[in-house]
């Protein structure tokens, strides 16, 4: 880094202070176990020790990606790029299925599936038989929000902020059942939005009606990431607690239990960087009792119970929601690997990456004279999400950004809309800098 940009940066971005505090320090025995991450040369040349110069260092983790390095990526969340170690299990599977689809597929679609099953266990800190797999985090606000126990006088909450997915779903379950669904804000001004401000808002708004409560715990419109747990504490015990977790799986250091919601739904291919095409739902015991299958499952036990004549018995709730049919198979399983890879990169230090270059990201942007950064800065209000407004069009700004300086960013897609860039585990230091400089060219 030059001295001109740290000193423009702040200590956030003094390359030791930086890189201690994003987790990107770690010992020689993990770095031999995360398949190519490597020292960075800076990090030897500024004298670090042996501990430092087994860091990721300048580089991060390049080499795990193949994304174009010509170019700032910072859209990862959208649609994620995969990893080495998933792009390797996904050709694997696929190879084994174009050469012989009917035996590989007989012979370890159960072993292979129940492997994804228990490592998302693993990584979420949950049951496995509590886990449904879907094809996104939409798939899976369907099959829970469009099935859900509901009639005419109940009533579901949710928030003037949350993705066109919660709402439309919420929309065609309350036409189909009479229920209401009823929207609140969550804050007066972004700005000064506080932990208190957002659980009142919601604790308020309960009436007696009132079944279940649909938030998102980190915003795709603003960046803004809810206090799921003190929401949870606020709430009467029978209200159900339902969460689209997409934009905080993968980033935070939390399992779903800490989080204390009732369902949580989310794609497993933004943040998680896990295959194309995957998602999963988790309920606690009382929620499952409270959706419905629609779409029937290839379970073994239910198409069994289906071969005898008879009605499923024994088929766990999870496993009755997982839709049935043939899958792309090959990035369905390779989701295992997605988990195990981020469970060896330890939550903690991947937690600690992400925030410490959104951090970065949002100091650098709110020196720059004409932007405002949107996304609170405390870090307990915010995950890796860094909207902005550069005070013109939004669409005319991420243009130019991408074709004059090369940085790739999005606007959000909501009425308001506002530059959004998602620093990741895929980008280092050097990228956020990058953005910066190509924001204040613009921005100028």
């Amino acid at each position: 880094m030059g001295a001109l940009v740290v000193k423009e940066l702040g200590p956030l971005l003094r390359r030791r202070d930086f890189l201690v505090r994003s987790g990107l320090v770690v010992g020689a025995s993990a770095l031999a176990g995360t398949g190519g991450w490597v020292a960075g040369k800076e990090l030897a040349e500024d004298g670090e020790t042996a501990r430092a110069e087994a860091s990721l260092g300048a580089g991060g983790m390049q080499g795990e990606f193949a994304l174009d390095r010509g170019v700032v990526q910072l859209t990862s969340f959208l649609l994620a790029p995969h990893p080495r170690q998933v792009r390797e299990a996904i050709e694997q599977h696929r190879r084994e299925l174009d050469a012989n689809p009917k035996g590989y597929l007989f012979a370890r679609e159960l072993e292979l599936e129940q492997a994804v099953l228990e490592a998302a266990s693993s990584y979420l800190g949950a049951r496995a038989e509590d886990i449904a797999l879907t094809d996104s985090t939409t798939m899976g606000l369907g099959l829970v929000y469009g099935t859900l126990a509901l009639g005419p006088g109940d009533e579901i909450l949710t928030t003037e902020h949350d993705h066109y997915a919660t709402h439309e779903t919420l929309r065609l379950r309350s036409e189909r059942t009479g229920a209401t669904v009823r929207r609140v804000a969550l804050y007066r001004d972004i700005a000064s939005v506080s932990v208190d401000e957002i659980v009142e808002s919601l604790r308020g708004s309960i009436t007696p009606r009132t079944r279940a409560v649909a938030v998102t715990w980190v915003h795709s419109s603003t960046g803004l990431k809810l206090p799921v747990r003190a929401i949870r504490d606020a709430l009467p015990d029978h209200v159900l607690l339902c969460v689209d977790g997409v934009h905080g799986l993968g980033v935070e250091d939390v399992e779903v239990g800490e989080l204390g919601c009732d369902v949580f739904v989310s794609g497993c291919h933004k943040w998680l960087f896990g295959p194309r095409g995957t998602g999963i739902v988790w309920a606690s015991g009382r929620a499952w009792e409270e959706v419905a299958a629609v779409i029937p499952t290839f379970d073994g036990r239910g198409y069994g119970a289906w071969i005898q004549g008879r009605e499923p018995d024994d088929l766990p709730p999870a496993a009755a929601l997982t839709p049935g049919g043939f899958h792309s198979f090959e990035h369905r399983w390779a989701l295992a690997d997605a988990f195990r890879w981020h469970a060896d990169l330890g939550r903690e230090r991947v937690a600690e990456h992400t925030h410490g270059l959104a951090t970065a990201l949002k100091d650098g942007l709110a020196d720059i004279p004409g932007v405002t950064v949107i996304t609170p800065r405390a870090e307990r209000l915010s995950a890796g999400i860094v909207c902005c407004d550069l005070g013109g069009d939004p669409h005319e700004s991420v243009g130019r950004l991408e074709a004059e300086h090369e940085v790739i960013a999005s606007v959000t897609p909501y009425a308001t809309e506002y530059v959004r860039f998602g620093p990741s585990i895929a980008n280092t230091g050097e990228d956020v800098e990058r953005a910066l400089a190509a924001v204040r060219a613009i921005a100028g």
